[in-house]
């Protein structure tokens, strides 16, 4: 994302067998002028004033559904490589490049490799994990108090009839059903329509290890509270007794909340937002994977098929895509890249990324307008979201390419410049390959790799 930016893996060593120890090589390429790096590797889900040094680079625990961050120290922001600890400068010369370090959590499993993330670019994936100890002079993460830092990726999907949305956590499933489409206005009795959107939830907690369900009914703000609390309550204790009924077993108990207004997941200040936060929520444990053959991939030369490009104006000026893969990672993770070219004369901003019907659902603007689709089973795939704690609940990143604060000219190309984006999906147990969509280009039908 940063031109004349190099960044490249140059150490990934495990320590005592649950720290690791991340070394990064930063390169300025370019010949006319300083790089300054602290912002560019800064980790953008912490409050704004600790957005510097290396906090930024980590690893993507894809078993964990957890993206590991450096440790947090009482007196510092990371136990990473910070310009008056280590004597760095805030500047890289043309031509040269400094190390920069992190240490961390290790991911969990005791893998051989892992996935490497930094904020200047797509995640590397599949690199080497070495348990021999690291070459240099690091911080111990034992001989201080530390807290570990880590993001619960969460993966939502819906249904394209737009009945419910799904969210993975890789622990729970939290199933949110459309009021709209269970319900009539102001009413709280089942539409007939809504039997088989309830027999797919009762499904799904059947195959499921849950012992207790959370049914929670939620509104938008256009009511006052004494409308939609109770509204809510009764649309909750209504799904609970249709899913009650349509379990093969008896050993689930539920609890049925209503929570009016108060709990929105996207902005009210739209009819979409409103949409989508009229729903009764439905948490439990994920259900236990089947046992299956396991599923064929494309082979990795078939992402050099032609037809992976699409081409759009803006201001103008011809804008070039191209898809440079979509790739299987474990835990049921997909990570899409591709690639965005102004073709044109002229510098031009390229905005529609970031126009997304959910841009709401994120603290900060970022590539977010991608869906991909699995046609056959008529369910879509939304990008990823980095679940942050804050003191008043959380606050949700886009497991994609940012686009604002220190990337805020991510959008802004100069004649022929081009720039990688990526983002990170679920995707389904399928072999054959997926429609892709991305901002105002053309679908695209992409094989996995």
């Amino acid at each position: 994302m940063t031109e004349n930016l190099k960044v490249e893996v140059v150490g990934l060593n495990r320590v005592k067998g649950k720290h690791l120890v991340v070394q990064v090589r930063l390169s300025n390429t370019g010949t006319d002028k300083h790089l300054s790096w602290p912002g560019e590797m800064g980790d953008r889900t912490r409050p704004l004033g600790e957005i510097k040094w290396a906090s930024g680079i980590g690893v993507l625990d894809a078993q964990a559904r957890a993206w590991i961050l450096p440790y947090q120290p009482a007196d510092s922001p990371c136990l990473c490589s910070d310009l008056n600890r280590d004597g760095l400068s805030r500047f890289i010369d043309p031509g040269q490049s400094i190390d920069v370090y992190a240490v961390l959590p290790a991911p969990s499993g005791n893998p051989a490799t892992t996935t490497v993330t930094t904020p200047v670019g797509p995640p590397m994936l599949n690199v080497p994990i070495s348990d021999e100890a690291p070459t240099g002079d690091f911080p111990d993460p034992d001989a201080e108090p530390v807290t570990p830092v880590t993001r619960r990726l969460i993966l939502p999907s819906e249904s394209l009839d737009k009945s419910e949305e799904t969210a993975d956590d890789g622990k729970d499933l939290q199933v949110n059903l459309s009021s709209d489409v269970l319900f009539a206005v102001d009413k709280a009795t089942l539409a007939p329509n809504a039997k088989s959107i309830i027999a797919r939830t009762a499904k799904l907690i059947d195959a499921s290890p849950a012992t207790v369900v959370t049914v929670a009914g939620h509104a938008d703000s256009t009511g006052n509270d004494a409308i939609n609390d109770p509204l809510s309550l009764r649309r909750a204790q209504a799904v609970q007794r249709a899913l009650s009924a349509q379990l093969s077993r008896d050993s689930v108990d539920f609890q049925a909340k209503g929570y009016g207004s108060r709990r929105p997941l996207y902005g009210n200040d739209s009819d979409e937002g409103r949409r989508r936060n009229r729903r009764v929520t439905v948490t439990f444990p994920k259900p236990l994977p089947a046992a299956q053959e396991p599923v064929a991939t494309a082979s990795p030369d078939t992402t050099g098929a032609t037809g992976l490009t699409g081409t759009t104006k803006a201001d103008g000026q011809p804008i070039a895509m191209e898809v440079s893969g979509l790739r299987r990672l474990p835990g049921g993770l997909g990570l899409l890249t591709y690639k965005i070219t102004n073709q044109g004369s002229a510098e031009t901003w390229f905005t529609d990324l970031h126009h997304a019907q959910d841009w709401e659902a994120y603290k900060y603007q970022a590539a977010s307008n991608v869906r991909v689709t699995d046609v056959a089973a008529r369910r879509q795939y939304l990008p990823g979201r980095l679940e942050a704690p804050t003191g008043n609940g959380a606050d949700f990143y886009c497991a994609c390419t940012d686009v604002s604060g220190v990337r805020i000219s991510t959008e802004k190309f100069a004649p022929g410049q081009s720039r990688e984006f990526w983002t990170l999906f679920a995707l389904p147990d399928t072999a054959g390959p997926l429609k892709v969509k991305i901002g105002p280009f053309r679908d695209l039908q992409i094989p996995i790799q």
